[in-house]
């Protein structure tokens, strides 16, 4: 006992005089070798397991989260590329080669860039065309065995339709393709089928609004200003000015949305807009036969049957309602503008009224105007946010004044341009 408390003392004395960095060194070899014991060799052994796990152990790593939003894009232009039988693999919300590849197959069978990246625009005509599709498959099989080329040909079928190339069906709501007069047998589908004869037109060459508001113009330049409740003297006329101002905040708000949408010009934008006309032509043919509420109905029923969401279709009706007044196209603005009051955004039924009470794009029925009127002005009364001239308070009450003066007084006018009597000539046809 005694000599092993002399070797330990020897061994610290021995310790304690040799310099630091030489008891670094020698404590790396001698610890090793084992000269102090079990104790220290245990934290070496230790300190090693604890370095080789740090190298077997798997490495985390930090992912962004997935944009489940962008996602889902891409899982519906997959699902719609695999429908119209453009292979893109599993709808799995990546963009991978075989998604390029089939949009890239997509794109030259439209004509398009075949780049392979979709525009904002050549993505909105796939996905929607494959919900519109879906939405009647009676239909669709009947259009896929008219045209050929399987579920492809639906894809040209609709941008036919949205230039203007079909006219409504007989029956179910639906659309037929009529083929444009030719020389012979359409070259590219074979086609034989005469276009039918349309001796009384089909209301394209019916009166201008833009031509009509433009006069309304002029005449309130003449007059100093716009009328107000105050000085009205024209129920009519004052309607008209609030018509045509309406029609301009349509035309500025829906070219303001449409800026937001990349890679779309207006030739675009105008193909597109074109399908409201024919699908919702029943709709607007109805305005002068059916109360509001009937009318509704209705459009809320195709309104669930677009295949759209709300939001998707509120959005398109408000830049197509722009398109159709810039155009002059009242098919295709009273489409939108029913749209947009069969998805409970009354303010818009105002922009009815005015064309029934004028007869643009539809008969001219001053009585049924009136249900549209109120419900333009009870929805900015309740929600105080006019969507037609936000800095004029005062316009629903000269609306609600001009509208129940004129119905009042019976001032029936027939269908002829406004007149205001204190600027626009009046001739006398008796002696």
């Amino acid at each position: 006992m005694f000599s092993k408390r002399i070797a330990l003392s020897m061994l610290a004395a021995a310790i304690a005089a040799t310099p630091a960095t030489r008891a670094a060194a020698d404590l790396a070899d001698g610890l090793v070798g084992g000269l102090v014991g079990g104790a220290v060799s245990g934290i070496i052994v230790n300190e090693s397991a604890k370095a080789r796990e740090r190298r077997t152990a798997p490495r985390r790593v930090y992912r962004a989260p997935v944009n489940t939003v962008a996602r889902q894009q891409v899982i519906e232009e997959q699902t719609a590329l695999n429908y119209f039988g453009f292979p893109a693999g599993t709808p799995d919300g990546v963009r991978g080669r075989n998604t390029r590849n089939a949009a890239a197959q997509f794109q030259a069978h439209m004509g398009y860039p075949a780049t392979g990246n979709m525009t904002e625009y050549e993505r909105q005509f796939l996905v929607s065309s494959y919900f519109r599709a879906q939405t009647n498959p009676t239909l669709t099989a009947q259009l896929v065995a008219q045209r050929g080329m399987g579920q492809r040909g639906l894809l040209h079928a609709y941008r036919d339709e949205a230039a203007g190339m079909m006219t409504p069906g007989a029956t179910g709501g639906g659309s037929v393709m009529v083929s444009k007069p030719t020389q012979g047998a359409d070259a590219g589908t074979g086609a034989t089928m005469a276009a039918l004869p349309n001796l009384m037109g089909d209301g394209s060459d019916g009166p201008s609004l833009a031509s009509h508001c433009n006069q309304v113009s002029l005449v309130t330049s003449s007059n100093g200003g716009f009328v107000t409740a105050a000085s009205m003297g024209d129920p009519r006329f004052a309607l008209n000015e609030q018509f045509c101002l309406a029609r301009t905040y349509a035309i500025s708000s829906g070219e303001a949305a449409a800026a937001n949408l990349s890679g779309v010009n207006n030739a675009q934008l105008e193909e597109q807009c074109g399908a409201i006309g024919p699908a919702m032509r029943d709709h607007v043919a109805a305005l002068s036969l059916e109360p509001r509420d009937a009318v509704l109905d209705d459009v809320r029923g195709f309104v669930l049957e677009s295949g759209q969401s709300p939001a998707q279709l509120s959005g398109t009706a408000k830049i197509c309602l722009s398109v159709g007044y810039r155009t002059d196209n009242m098919d295709v603005a009273l489409g939108s503008a029913l749209l947009l009051t069969g998805l409970g955004e009354d303010a818009y039924s105002e922009l009815i009224g005015h064309h029934l009470n004028e007869g643009f794009g539809t008969t001219r029925r001053p009585d049924l105007a009136m249900a549209w009127y109120e419900a333009g002005i009870t929805s900015v009364e309740r929600s105080g946010e006019p969507v037609f001239a936000p800095g004029s308070p005062e316009r629903t009450d000269l609306i609600r004044k001009a509208v129940f003066t004129e119905q009042s007084s019976g001032a029936q006018q027939g269908t002829e341009s406004v007149k205001p009597a204190a600027t626009l000539p009046t001739f006398s046809t008796t002696d």
